[in-house]
């Protein structure tokens, strides 16, 4: 939720909480009054948007599961939600870490439920590798525990890039920080030749709208249009930089015209979308 009565709600401190508590009102009005449970996944729940539901005290809980596991296995009431968890894991759910990096504390997230699925079908390959040898199943996402035992995901397993100095760096954590630019529709971080490349997909309406007066310094709405998406370019190199750590920092915004293809299990842009060779977990959760 971007605006309050027109105003971007970010900030800090006693204002921030302020503008989102009257913004919560204001969407419990909308939905009736009485919203009692608002259930949130399907994929990661941006912090900002988060944070904003919580000092809202709109009644949010976040569950994370997979198909394959039919699916819960982590999830908190509404009363208990902690910002960035999902929470502890569910009723007759065991769920622990594999191949922990001991910097970090982090690793593959696995879990052991009556509720897990027997296999792929006609699919032993893909089976055979979805589980660990002592039968946990791999969810194939990054997490860690908090000393409660509340899962905190970090990523998918495929998906994160190790810096230089062997850093763990998340593409989804950067690519919220794009998403969040005014002027970014979608994202997907990628990896070349040691630097971070943002792909971006422009918001075309949100650019067209601030070269209305192109004809002070252009010949054609057209070179306006290409001159002020190569500043936009630098701008949200600075902009995305001063809001992550130095790891995750871009060298550069490359723009993609086609809408990106994206699924709880694949990121990729159309020119590079190529048929899975093996299945992979179809999850659905909102870490």
């Amino acid at each position: 939720i971007p605006t309050v009565s027109g105003v971007r709600s970010t900030g800090s401190g006693f204002t921030r909480r302020y503008l989102h508590r009257v913004a919560g009102k204001k969407l419990m009005k909308l939905f009736g009054g009485r919203l009692r449970f608002l259930g949130i996944g399907g994929a990661k729940l941006d912090r900002g948007a988060e944070q904003f539901l919580l000092e809202a005290r709109v009644p949010y809980a976040i569950g994370y599961g997979l198909t394959e596991t039919a699916p819960l296995l982590a999830g908190a009431a509404p009363s208990q939600v902690r910002l960035g968890s999902t929470g502890p894991a569910a009723p007759g759910v065991e769920l622990r870490l594999d191949n922990v990096n001991p910097d970090t504390r982090q690793g593959e997230i696995v879990a052991r439920t009556p509720s897990v699925m027997l296999g792929y079908f006609k699919n032993p390959d893909a089976t055979r590798e979805a589980f660990t040898d002592d039968g946990w199943f791999r969810t194939g996402d990054l997490g860690e525990f908090d000393k409660d035992g509340w899962l905190y995901i970090k990523g998918r397993l495929k998906n994160m890039i190790v810096g230089p100095g062997g850093e763990n760096i998340y593409p989804e954590d950067i690519e919220s920080v794009l998403n969040s630019h005014v002027c970014i529709a979608d994202s997907i971080v990628t990896e070349h030749e040691g630097r971070l490349v943002a792909l971006v997909h422009f918001n075309r309406d949100e650019i067209e709208a601030m070269i209305d007066d192109w004809r002070e310094g252009w010949e054609t709405r057209k070179e306006a249009l290409e001159a002020k998406t190569e500043q936009l370019k630098k701008e949200i190199i600075e902009f995305v930089n001063s809001k992550v750590n130095r790891f995750s920092k871009i060298s550069e915004v490359v723009e993609e015209k086609e809408e990106f293809v994206k699924t709880p299990t694949t990121r990729s842009s159309v020119s590079s979308t190529t048929s899975a060779d093996k299945e992979e977990p179809d999850r659905r959760h909102s870490p």
